[in-house]
């Protein structure tokens, strides 16, 4: 009788639904963001700094955006209705950008649909975090495999969203992702399940109205946005570090990449698996120091074979904080599931805006050798503030 409950349990409907809904719109996202800044250029024909002026605007208004829906899905309402709305707002942003070349309609109509677009991946794993708590089920491995299918969609998307853009144009690109949205829409209707929201009395009393009033919540947040600047430096600079300074292929970009994005699959499950013996503290710790040594190692290797290697240590950096740090942020904050995950996504959307510019100002300035310094210094100082928190 119990391998046959714990049969049903490991074929449950609603998390395979989970896991598919994060995939769907984990995908969807791998076929926009990889082109955007060559759809600007050479469908919308802008210059250089108005690129990275939209990638900055975006950033700017998720947050601001993200913020006033996570507070509202934490006091009341039904986070799947929230979920079907987000990605109704992504199914017209995938319109406008498929027929729209207006930079000034697209920087503004377009940021606007994103940042309420972008809003529905946080709820669902604030949706799914609930869900495994009232099921009494295993929250961080169900967590880190949901983050596995988000990987995994990024081993697939971006080759595909190059193949459709290159070779089919933009237009029938943006049409696909809207497809895709539309399949995720179903899905979350017919197959999530509704938890509305609930408050006892008693949590009233315990859980503060402001997240940054714990000293643990400010220094994760810190060193979260430390280690997503480090990564978003990272992916700006690479491709222009080993053509223009170590003479290596174009295409080696792409390879190391794929490489990270599929090595991070099984260093989520591994952190999952792990993390009641170790704990999320020393799991993090872990994380950020292997992130340390790989951008002192981008530095200090610069051949292709070693290169590679470095990827591993990628992955596990980025595998881990992208899984356990999210649930960090939720065990620091109880009962705030939706806007303990936006802070952590946030943390990412402000590592956006402080990269593009210390990328940008060192590369120009120094040389790409010393955008890596620095990520290796940030990281640094993430791993002292982060050995700063508490065990959640």
């Amino acid at each position: 009788m119990t391998s046959l409950l714990t049969a049903r349990r490991r074929i449950n409907p609603i998390y395979a639904a989970f896991l598919i809904v994060a995939f769907l719109t984990g995908i969807a996202g791998a076929l926009q963001a990889p082109t955007l800044s060559l759809f600007l250029t050479t469908e919308v024909k802008v210059r250089p700094l108005w690129v990275g002026l939209f990638y900055t605007v975006n950033a700017i208004v998720g947050i601001a955006v993200s913020f006033l829906l996570a507070k509202r899905s934490d006091r009341q309402g039904d986070r799947r209705k929230l979920i079907m709305f987000c990605c109704a707002m992504a199914v017209g942003n995938c319109l406008l950008f498929a027929f729209c070349r207006s930079y000034l309609l697209l920087i503004s109509a377009g940021v606007f649909l994103a940042a309420l677009a972008n809003t529905g991946m946080p709820q669902i794993f604030a949706l799914a975090r609930e869900y495994a708590d009232r099921s009494a089920s295993e929250v961080v491995m169900f967590s880190s495999v949901m983050r596995a299918q988000l990987s995994l969609a990024w081993v697939i998307g971006p080759p595909l969203s190059f193949m459709l853009a290159l070779n089919y144009g933009f237009t029938f690109m943006y049409l696909i992702a809207a497809g895709v949205f539309v399949l995720a829409i179903v899905l979350v209707a017919l197959m999530l399940p509704s938890m509305p929201r609930t408050e006892s009395v008693g949590e009233a009393v315990v859980i503060p109205t402001n997240a940054f009033g714990d000293k643990n919540v400010v220094l994760l947040f810190i060193s979260s946005m430390l280690m997503w600047t480090c990564n978003t430096m990272y992916i700006i600079d690479m491709p222009l570090y080993i053509t223009q300074d170590l003479g290596l292929p174009e295409n080696l970009a792409g390879l190391l990449m794929g490489t990270a994005a599929g090595l991070e699959i099984p260093a989520m499950i591994l952190a999952g698996y792990y993390v009641k013996r170790f704990g999320k503290r020393n799991m993090m710790l872990f994380a950020v120091a292997a992130g340390v040594l790989f951008y002192a190692g981008l530095v200090l290797f610069k051949f292709k074979l070693a290169l590679m290697v470095l990827q591993l240590f990628n992955a596990v950096f980025i595998g881990i904080i992208a899984g356990i740090g999210m649930l960090y942020f939720q065990d620091l904050m109880p009962g705030r599931a939706g806007s303990a995950t936006t802070l952590f996504t946030n943390s990412i959307s402000t590592g956006v805006i402080m990269a593009g510019v210390l990328q940008g100002a060192l590369a120009e300035t120094l040389g790409h050798h010393a955008v890596y310094w620095l990520a290796a210094a940030l990281a640094i100082v993430a791993l002292i503030l982060c050995s700063r928190v508490r065990e959640a």
